[in-house]
């Protein structure tokens, strides 16, 4: 596969402690350990791993050349390109390519838990995708067609929780959802709220689903939350900061909330209004397979390339 990834130094430094900067670059004291690689992450890495080998968990070796080491904690993907495989392959449906897509999600979900990736972050479902009124305008037929694709996806969404909750018991997954459930039905709120009940105690891997998500309105819903509690009293206006922020954002929900890798399938080079406060710092892996065809040889290429890399977090390249 033909992947359109950045230039990259020759290393990768995602487990090494950074020496100490003469000047910080926040006016905060507050811990920034879920952003900055040290060696007590390094530690609680391993510890992870040796919980799992506590519990029974065995580990499952890796692919020639990977590190587990120096495997991203945080893995976010953005799904892209099903449609396309569709009617590149024939398919009336674009059904189909969502449904092939349904697999490739199985699929990276299982090597995530193999491989030692801890959390696991999929853009779904935007919020732009949603119909709104600035597109009235257009033919009733089109509209007519997104809103059958967008039922679709909601009812693949729901249907692939129910048939995939065992699964994710037996691999220690839980699961959680972010982004705006206004939208939502009741019954896939319902069912939501079960299945993340129902997994809450796993720990293998956290499989983030954002559904109905938009980056904007991550920050915006974390701004509103903390202008509140400002009104309220129980913040004071000096408090806020970016620690402040970052534990109000849903990602917050995660161990390590903010990717180390984001990968996009079909060739695009965009991040599409996904995570913009937690891709600060986060490594970028444009792949040209559309998403269906991601695999595990397409998940390696972009592991490989990421452990190749020299993460420096807005410092100067050493």
């Amino acid at each position: 596969m033909q992947s359109l990834n950045l230039p990259i130094p020759i290393y990768n430094n995602n487990l090494a402690p950074r020496k100490a900067d003469k000047h910080s670059l926040f006016r905060n004291t507050r811990d920034q350990t879920h952003r900055f690689p040290t060696l007590l992450l390094a530690a609680k890495h391993d510890l992870d791993l040796k919980e799992e080998e506590d519990k029974g968990v065995a580990a499952v070796p890796l692919p020639e050349g990977l590190l587990r080491e120096a495997m991203p904690r945080h893995v976010a993907v953005i799904m892209d390109g099903n449609a396309r495989w569709a009617r590149q392959r024939g398919f009336i449906a674009l059904s189909a390519g969502h449904e092939a897509g349904a697999r490739s999600l199985r699929e990276l979900v299982e090597l995530c838990c193999d491989w030692g990736v801890r959390v696991l972050t999929v853009f779904a479902f935007s919020y732009d995708n949603w119909i709104r009124p600035k597109v009235s305008s257009l033919p009733s037929l089109f509209l007519s067609f997104v809103q059958v694709e967008v039922d679709f996806l909601m009812s693949l969404f729901e249907r692939m929780l129910k048939s995939e909750l065992d699964n994710f018991v037996r691999q220690g997954a839980r699961v959680s959802t972010i982004g705006d459930s206004s939208r939502l039905s009741e019954s896939l709120k319902k069912l939501i709220s079960d299945v993340e009940e129902k997994t809450k105690d796993n720990s293998r891997l956290h499989l983030i689903v954002a559904v109905s998500y938009s980056g904007k309105y991550d920050v915006t819903q974390a701004c509103k939350s903390i202008a509140q509690k400002v009104k309220d009293g129980t913040v004071q206006l000096e408090d806020i900061d970016e620690s402040l922020l970052e534990q109000e954002l849903e990602t917050n929900c995660a161990e390590y909330p903010c990717p180390d890798l984001l990968i996009r399938t079909s060739g695009e080079l965009r991040i599409s209004n996904f995570l913009l406060w937690q891709l600060a710092y986060t490594e970028l892996f444009f792949a040209e397979a559309l998403w269906p065809d991601f695999g595990k040889a397409e998940f390696i290429e972009a592991l490989t390339s990421y452990q190749q890399r020299q993460r420096r977090y807005g410092g100067r390249r050493s």
